[in-house]
């Protein structure tokens, strides 16, 4: 791509905020332009507002840790210095959605990494290689919000980026029930063992919202546009179980699936090694050449090993085997702060730069 953009990152201080601004700082196509927060944080420079909390393994990038912290609802001092942002502020739900309809409606896209919107029925909830072509109901959005250039895309739950990628090659055999138990990073809750000891050594076996979550956010995903919304797909049916485990990245999921028209174990495998999406086709900079990898060792995937596998963009899928209730079973692995978070967001924003969504 010739032209950079220029990207907001709003919500800057958290994790998920680092992590954006990890990732985007030798990024090809988009220009870290703008750091906001909340207003504790408003008038330091970066180093200062994180000071003694960054959780990178890679150091602050030095670009950015002299660069003032605007307060995230100060609009009007973000409108003429962004094309487009990415939100992850640590709001609660209204509050987040009032202010991404806020910057929307100020003709500023959002690319969200929160949950907010995930239910707005003609707001795209994107995973890339999955449903690329939900970006066509952003017309009908900016007309229910009287914008030219504004609207929000979001990012779907962490939880889901295991499963979900590994079943959608498959939904071409009628996929009619799904039950994942996932084992979910205490980096899902914005945590680290220093922040959170009693996680050391223990299982929790809640997250609170998580599973309505896991259930109901693939049947949008695999819904379709209609009638200017994006209507849920009737099935499958998902049960999950959402469990907090001692890792500090990666979530995994042992995954049942039941089919109406069962396939072979080695169509199962060849679907996995063949598939490609749009942001592969495209050769988008985060999209990973290889998305789906299987592992023929029984032992494999483990979250230590392979959350990383395609710069932590790929995901692994292990122990493909019959099930005497199901049809099969299996289990997968992706890195929950990237494919999950930050990382999936920006695959979100390369796709909708390639589309011409951010041009003026």
């Amino acid at each position: 791509m010739a032209k950079k953009f220029k990207v907001g990152i709003v919500g800057a201080t958290g994790m998920v905020g680092q992590r954006f601004v990890s990732l985007l700082a030798d990024h090809p196509w988009f220009d870290i332009a703008l750091l906001s927060a909340s207003a504790r944080s408003a008038g330091k420079t970066y180093a200062e507002a994180v000071n003694g909390r960054w959780v990178m393994s890679a150091p602050m990038p030095g670009a950015v840790a002299q660069m003032s912290v605007l307060d995230a609802s100060d609009i009007s001092a973000v409108k003429d210095k962004v094309d487009f942002i990415f939100c992850a502020i640590n709001l609660d739900k209204t509050q987040t959605k009032a202010l991404e309809e806020e910057y929307a409606k100020a003709e500023i896209p959002v690319v969200s990494n929160n949950s907010a919107h995930r239910g707005t029925q003609d707001v795209p909830m994107l995973m890339p290689e999955i449903n690329a072509e939900h970006i066509d109901i952003i017309p009908m959005q900016r007309k229910r919000l009287g914008t030219q250039r504004g609207f929000i895309a979001v990012k779907p739950n962490c939880s889901i980026q295991t499963y979900v990628p590994a079943l959608h090659p498959l939904m071409d055999f009628g996929i009619e029930e799904i039950a994942a138990c996932t084992y979910q990073a205490i980096s899902g809750a914005g945590k680290t063992f220093e922040s959170w000891p009693e996680m050391v050594d223990n299982v929790i076996p809640y997250i609170g919202g998580e599973e309505q979550k896991s259930e109901q956010e693939p049947l949008k995903i695999w819904g379709h546009i209609e009638g200017g919304e994006i209507r849920n797909a009737d099935l499958p049916v998902i049960t999950s179980q959402c469990i907090r485990v001692a890792s500090s990245d990666g979530h995994m999921a042992a995954t049942f699936v039941r089919f109406r028209n069962k396939p072979p174990i080695e169509t199962i495998r060849q679907r996995w090694q063949s598939f490609q999406g749009l942001p592969q086709q495209l050769g988008l900079p985060s999209a990973p050449k290889q998305f789906l990898q299987y592992f023929e060792d029984e032992t494999r995937p483990q979250t230590r090993l392979d959350r990383d596998n395609g710069k932590g963009m790929a995901v692994s899928i292990g122990r493909l085997r019959e099930d005497p209730i199901f049809d099969y079973k299996f289990v997968c692995l992706s890195h929950n702060t990237l494919r999950g978070a930050a990382g999936g967001a920006v695959l979100v924003a390369e796709l909708l730069a390639a589309k011409g969504y951010f041009d003026k």
